[in-house]
């Protein structure tokens, strides 16, 4: 059992599980009633999202150092309390079934998924390589 860290949009692996949205936005021109046949997502769940104004931050990062303030600014924003809850139940969730969470972005190196994934490692949670 575990998370497995995904790109939204790209075909699932066998055994993936449920896929969890963790954007601030759902897909562009997608119908809501197809958003799981297209390998998007089974359950939009924006908690774990950036907030738009550092979602942007992150998008327009160029340098390392721009990088390392979007990261800082979402690190502070998953350290509220509904966050910190949230992370911690996709961590135990991860011992008793498979699951997907993801975003769009193509490189995971230059998307918030890549700071969740280390938020859920440090919360215990069991990650898929």
């Amino acid at each position: 059992m575990s998370i497995r860290i995904v790109q939204l949009g790209s075909p699932r692996a066998p055994d993936e599980g449920s896929r969890i949205g963790t954007v601030r936005r759902p897909p562009r021109g997608v119908p809501k009633a197809e958003f799981a046949s297209r390998d998007f997502y089974d359950v939009w769940f924006p908690n774990l999202a950036p907030s738009i104004e550092t979602m942007k931050l992150g998008q327009a990062a160029e340098t390392p150092a721009d990088w390392l303030a979007f990261t800082k600014k979402y690190r502070r924003e998953m350290a509220e309390p509904e966050a910190q809850h949230a992370i911690a139940l996709l961590a135990t969730l991860s011992a008793q079934t498979n699951f997907s969470v993801g975003c769009y972005c193509q490189d995971e190196a230059k998307c918030h998924r890549s700071v969740l994934r280390a938020l859920l490692q440090d919360a215990g949670a069991r990650l898929a390589p």
